[in-house]
């Protein structure tokens, strides 16, 4: 068994898109619109997803946004220097909730960042 995708609702699929490829390196790895169902469906990630996990974002037509709830908690990203890739995502238009760091009562580094629909994501440093 193996993790394939992660789900998020998106209310601007365009915005979302270019914000995991433009703003996380990622790759559009197929998109398909679903007219009798009234969605779209994309899938980005690191590779392919034979052999790596990617991200599903779904685009239900005419619904712009959408309630995060409070059971939401992130998506973790590994990077090589939280530091770097932090300054990265702030220099090209990302939101950073918590600058790169120690974590609370730890020593690994992290920073949060924030994708168009209020998704945090956490970078983390290669151990």
């Amino acid at each position: 068994m193996r993790i394939l995708h992660t789900m998020l609702r998106t209310g601007d699929l365009d915005r979302s898109i270019g914000f995991y490829t433009e703003i996380l390196g990622m790759k559009l790895l197929r998109r398909q619109d679903y007219p009798a169902g009234q969605f779209t469906l994309a899938f980005l990630g690191y590779g392919a997803e034979s052999d790596h996990t990617a991200i599903e974002l779904t685009y239900n037509w005419g619904v712009d946004r959408y309630e995060m709830g409070t059971a939401y908690g992130h998506i973790a990203i590994e990077v090589d220097d939280v530091y770097r890739a932090t300054a990265e995502v702030k220099n090209r238009g990302g939101k950073i909730l918590r600058e790169a760091g120690p974590m609370n009562a730890g020593t690994t580094i992290i920073s949060f960042i924030e994708d168009p629909d209020g998704y945090p994501i956490e970078l983390i440093g290669k151990k």
